[in-house]
């Protein structure tokens, strides 16, 4: 019976780099994973979702091109050539993934894994055991029950479909919705966004989330909020949703982004011990640690943030921690993040209304303006950029943008925020000019409501 020092159940970002660290380190590692290496970000999430969005947006972008005095022939847009074109870049992605486990001497195993105590697990036919166990199985999209539901797809599906629909409704007020929205109507579909929520994106600046709502009805994507979906229903000419509070329209297709739950099901936790919460979250402490001492989890499926760089750190800083002698802690504050719609939506820090929860004084820095690459005209799109900042230390408490390379430059205002920067260090920042992440350090003058 082979047996490890560690076995991860999980090949996503957040298994792989867990086990290939652990690896190089000195560690004896086995993985299992069922599907392809690489987990929902490279096979079902954001890299196919960000090439499509690149492909979507190529309709702004030639648009654009226009105004700058470029003329074109006929240009046609091919779904087909699109969704194998992706399929064959992940199946290149999948392959690095391999190679790397390889290098570093880990044995993969290609199937499920089922705990029967607390040192073996269950993968078909054999029996593994190993010192400690790292479960990074991930989440999946969550479709709620209601009449029809087997006539909608989720967020996997809307990769592989056979063909582009010509009307399309997608059910959901997240980040999900928002960026398929972006990505089907960017290639030509006729598109509608239906949330149950009064607002869009929950969670994020309100600024930020109803001026993305405003860009997205300009460039004629249709948007019903508190809307909740009673059924849905196969005619001859299509999907009818039906709900009270909306026109129920016939669709091509109906996709459910109504959010994602972690996949700890199917892993015997329960004859183990391990304590999971009402969505199926694995419970664990700041050491990654779960209910029971040998057993860990990473990523998704302890449902914290849910983002493949947050999965990958925390993955590396359990194998420094157990193999390399360190005494590391994940550090959960100030972790960037961009919604890849259009356009995107950047942000790192607090809120504004997470904010004044907290300090007494918060004072607020906003800047709306149309960027310099749409000014000739053709596209009529705002950026927006918001600064939150301690109006007691000066201390800058959230960046946030909904614009055009929104994620590239949070990322770098991302480091500033980690290291404390104050408004004043933005105001003595010189800016690189022209460009849109100037105004992040030439905004003086407070926004009064």
């Amino acid at each position: 019976m082979p047996h490890y020092d560690l076995f991860v159940i999980g090949g996503g970002s957040g298994g792989v780099a867990c086990a290939r660290t652990s690896a190089a380190l000195g560690a004896k590692v086995g993985l299992a994973e069922a599907d392809r290496l690489g987990g929902t970000c490279v096979n079902r999430g954001c890299v196919p979702k960000k090439l499509l969005m690149y492909a979507s947006h190529a309709a702004d972008d030639l648009c654009n091109a226009r105004s700058l005095g470029w003329t074109f022939g006929g240009a046609t847009f091919d779904w087909a050539d699109l969704r194998n074109g992706v399929q064959s870049e992940l199946r290149r992605l999948n392959g690095i993934y391999d190679g790397l486990l390889e290098k570093f001497n880990v044995h993969v195993y290609q199937n499920s894994a089922r705990f029967i105590d607390l040192k073996t697990v269950q993968l078909g036919n054999q029996k593994i055991t190993a010192d400690r166990f790292m479960i990074a199985t991930g989440g999946s999209p969550f479709v709620p029950k209601f009449p029809g539901k087997e006539h909608v797809i989720v967020s996997d599906d809307a990769f592989l479909l056979d063909k582009l629909p010509k009307r399309m409704a997608i059910i959901g007020g997240g980040y999900i919705a928002q960026e398929f929205a972006g990505i089907f109507h960017g290639l030509g579909v006729e598109l509608t966004l239906i949330a149950r929520c009064a607002r869009l994106l929950r969670g994020f600046d309100a600024d930020l989330a109803e001026h993305l709502r405003a860009e997205q009805v300009k460039k004629g994507i249709i948007i019903q909020c508190a809307t909740q979906v009673d059924r849905v229903e196969k005619t001859i000419d299509g999907l009818r949703v039906v709900c009270e509070e909306c026109d129920s329209k016939t669709y091509d297709q109906v996709l459910f982004a109504t959010g994602r739950r972690p996949n700890s099901a199917g892993l015997g936790l329960s004859k183990i011990g391990v304590s999971v919460n009402d969505t199926g979250a694995i419970e664990v402490d700041e050491q990654m640690q779960t209910s029971a001492e040998n057993i860990y989890a990473i990523g998704d499926v302890t449902d914290r943030i849910n983002l493949t760089p947050v999965a990958i750190n925390e993955g590396r800083i359990f194998a420094a921690n157990h193999f390399g002698g360190e005494n590391r802690r994940m550090d959960y504050t100030n972790i960037p993040t961009t919604i890849f719609s259009q356009p995107p939506l950047g942000t790192v820090g607090l809120t504004e209304a997470q904010a004044r929860e907290r300090y007494d004084k918060v004072i607020i820095f906003k800047s709306a303006f149309r960027p310099m690459k749409y000014s000739l005209g053709r596209i009529d799109e705002q950026t927006l950029m918001k600064l939150v900042v301690d109006g007691t230390s000066d201390r800058v408490l959230g960046v946030h943008m909904v614009g055009p390379d929104a994620g590239e430059i949070i990322q770098g205002f991302a480091v500033a925020l980690k290291t404390g920067a104050t408004k004043t260090d933005f105001d003595r920042t010189v800016g690189i000019h022209p460009s849109s992440a100037e105004e992040f350090v030439t905004m003086r003058e407070p926004f009064i409501q």
